[in-house]
């Protein structure tokens, strides 16, 4: 890294053009996703970040998608279908289409020319659900070059739990309810469990290692947290894919789900694995 500190000190002035927060859309499913692109400035073409929420949205992330700019990457926000106005219906299913649909939309030529961005040099960035939606996505999209995912959650072994343990499924249920649900448009609790359990074998974590074999990929989680409780979330991903995954890095913090108290600790690390991952952005 330069001796410019993007976490502690604006870019210098005089750059052409100049940073940007573009409000943007990309169809999925027949609706508009609505985002936010946070363009570097400078010439370009810069690297991208698709920078993936998770449940329900409350926390989006804007204080990395700043941060990875004004080191030169451009950084994408944007919602899921059937969240915060959004149109169409909220699933797991609907967040995994509109994520890859995100990565691919990027990249795409008169999007990429438009917003000076290297199409070639894609990371995919996720919190909980969006860390996996993240590696689901970057397994099955060899574009992407580079993902990392931050307190992700396992549907896949949870909804294996559910399926064995009424209690489990309960328990999930009444999680997922309540005010967690009112961003959110043509869902329920039990739909939500219904669909982990449905989906299990097909969407745990742990077997995509052979498809993420040859990209970096960073590992993150929280020793408080109490969502995604680490010993059943991170650290088998760390085991499945470290017999596998040859560029994989992984740290464990000492914070909760939502990095609370490590957010600079955390677009650091994150921006230190974009620079080696990706190159320095421009």
């Amino acid at each position: 890294m330069s001796a410019y500190d993007p976490l502690a000190a604006d870019p210098l002035p005089g750059q052409v053009p100049p940073a940007a927060t573009v409000p943007v859309a990309f169809e999925s499913g027949g609706v508009d996703l609505f985002g936010v692109l946070h363009v570097p400035g400078g010439p370009g073409p810069h690297p991208v970040v698709v920078l993936l929420h998770g449940f329900p949205g409350n926390e989006r992330n804007f204080d990395l998608a700043h941060a990875f700019s004004r080191a030169g990457f451009a950084a994408l926000v944007c919602h899921y279908r059937g969240s915060w106005g959004v149109g169409g219906s909220w699933s797991w299913s609907n967040v995994l289409a509109d994520a890859a649909r995100l990565a691919e939309g990027v990249r795409e030529d008169a999007f990429a020319a438009a917003h000076r961005l290297d199409p070639a040099r894609v990371a995919l960035v996720g919190h909980s659900l969006g860390g996996f939606a993240a590696l689901h996505v970057a397994a099955a999209d060899s574009g992407v070059r580079a993902v990392a995912s931050v307190a992700g959650f396992d549907f896949g072994a949870v909804g294996l739990r559910i399926r064995a343990d009424d209690a489990v499924r309960a328990a999930y249920v009444d999680g997922f309810g309540g005010d967690s649900l009112r961003p959110l448009a043509g869902t329920s609790s039990k739909a939500l469990v219904d669909e982990m359990a449905a989906n299990a074998d097909a969407w745990g974590l742990t077997t995509l290692a052979p498809m993420l074999a040859d990209r970096p990929v960073l590992l993150l989680a929280g020793e408080r947290d109490t969502v995604a409780p680490p010993a059943a979330h991170f650290a088998p991903l760390v085991e499945a894919y470290g017999a596998q995954v040859k560029a994989l890095e992984h740290r464990l913090f000492p914070t909760d789900h939502a990095f609370a108290d490590h957010r600079v600790a955390l677009a650091r690390t994150l921006l230190a694995f974009l620079e080696h991952a990706l190159g320095e952005g421009g």
